[in-house]
């Protein structure tokens, strides 16, 4: 028996017999909730919907809609549904929660990251340039045969940077020993390693532009001669193509050469009006990932949506600031500055017709994580002037155009009956996204009491960095 088979024999077992890895065949109506649909539609009050075989069959009003005979009925009343959660940006499969290192990355440990990602009503989610493509398409394939208990579906792209370049100083010792990176020096060998990428079938790239990590000298940026060949080369194979970009110059390069994905939201000032032209241009989609900068949510007062998941000795490390990513305590002032920047440059940006797309880069901290990171980020798009109304289009049905999906994202007849049961309206208060009192994928509602159990506990054991 593999690790992974005997992982989920043993900790997983009271998961997969509820849900038998399989969506129930008879019909359910859910009726008299809201429905949210996770499109531009206003919602439906008092609506009702049908599921069979891990499908919506029907949508409408309560009383609309004809359930087939035998369907099992289940009252919502008071309760919003909404679709679940699609991330375009996190990583995955390092963090160990008592230690960050790439002696963690193991498919049990993947696991675990997205069944976090599931508790918190994510649907799917797409590692970004940290995994080795060996490893990510056979876990891939491995999730759509069901062979793993019901978790958020797993995503990935490729990741391409200059030599010794692109990560960060904490996730190059994962990627590294991995060699999960292209290493690329020339518009060449960008060309080279995406017709590679491109044989695997793998059909989305990341690039790291920018030389963050001054604790390693002699980083070099990637130039626009490598960058814009690796774009155009990508288009030629049909790739859609991430760029990592913090800076108002890099920003520019990318969404010039013409970049599918600008990610990351330029802190450090305000953008211009030149930014602001190119976005009006090219409309690339824009994953922000603001909220890994903010000061911890657990910082707050009685913050239980957070500390649910994590155990008490990580709650204590990410209070006072001990985490494995430079971090700020509980203690430090928030950054007037950046967040002044942060709103000025996210309603420019908006404004602009930059496509926003859920995005977190969860998985370097815990301080800002799987699942949660999520309900974070959307409620700081709407501290910036984003409708909540918006906020869940930008959660739910717009990030599967990045994913290239069509089965999920809203609450229609055919779609994959992925959803949030919420006991308030985040219509009203964006965070009533987290009064989750259900969640369901795939049809299969997750045994979250046994999810939060095993969460409480570390997850993976001591590793030394």
């Amino acid at each position: 028996m593999n690790s992974l088979a005997k992982y989920i024999t043993v900790a997983s077992l009271g998961l997969v017999a509820s849900a038998t890895l399989h969506a129930q065949p008879n019909a359910v109506v859910y009726e008299g909730a809201r429905l949210i649909l996770g499109d531009e539609s206003p919602a439906i009050e008092s609506g009702a919907f049908v599921v069979q075989n891990g499908r919506v069959t029907a949508v409408g009003r309560k009383g609309s809609v004809k359930p087939p005979s035998g369907a099992t009925h289940i009252d919502l009343t008071g309760k919003t549904v909404m679709p679940a959660m699609n991330n375009v940006h996190i990583h995955i499969g390092y963090e160990g929660y008592t230690s960050w290192s790439v002696n963690n990355h193991t498919p049990e440990n993947v696991l675990d990251h997205l069944e976090r990602e599931a508790f918190y009503g994510v649907g799917t989610a797409m590692s970004m340039g940290d995994q080795p493509a060996d490893f990510a398409i056979k876990f891939q394939q491995d999730q759509l045969a069901g062979h793993f208990p019901p978790a958020t579906r797993f995503f990935f792209a490729a990741g391409l940077a200059p030599p010794g370049g692109g990560p960060d100083s904490l996730l190059i010792t994962g990627t590294t020993p991995l060699q999960a990176i292209y290493e690329v020096s020339s518009g060449d060998e960008a060309r080279a390693a995406i017709r590679k990428i491109a044989a695997l079938k793998i059909q989305q790239v990341k690039f790291w532009v920018d030389n963050r990590d001054n604790s390693r000298g002699g980083m070099k940026k990637m130039p626009p001669d490598v960058y814009t060949p690796l774009i155009e080369e990508a288009h030629k194979h049909g790739m859609l193509v991430h760029a990592h970009a913090t800076n108002l110059q890099d920003q520019k390069g990318v969404v010039r050469a013409g970049v599918d994905v600008l990610v990351h939201t330029v802190a450090n000032e305000k953008i211009d009006d030149e930014l602001v032209a190119l976005l009006k241009e090219k409309k690339p989609y824009w994953a922000p990932v603001m909220g890994l900068g903010d000061v911890a949510e657990i910082c707050e007062d009685d913050d239980q949506f957070v500390e649910q998941v994590l155990p008490d000795s990580v709650i204590a490390d990410v209070k006072a600031g001990k985490t494995w990513l430079p971090s700020t305590p509980c203690s430090a002032p928030v950054n007037a500055q950046r967040e002044e920047n942060l709103k000025s440059n996210f309603g420019r940006m908006m404004a602009a017709g930059a496509r926003i797309v859920l995005s977190t880069d969860a998985g370097v901290s815990a301080k800002y994580s799987f699942g949660f990171a999520e309900h974070h980020e959307i409620a700081r798009y709407v501290q910036f002037g984003m409708s909540p109304a918006q906020a869940m289009v930008v959660a739910t049905s717009r990030p599967t155009e990045v994913l290239r999906i069509k089965d999920t994202g809203t609450l229609a007849k055919g779609k994959r009956a992925d959803f949030m049961v919420l006991n308030a309206n985040p219509l009203e208060d964006v965070h009533n996204t987290r009064k989750i009192d259900s969640v369901y994928l795939n049809g299969v509602k997750l045994d979250r009491a046994a999810l939060q159990a095993k969460f409480k506990r570390a997850s993976v054991p001591h590793a030394t960095r």
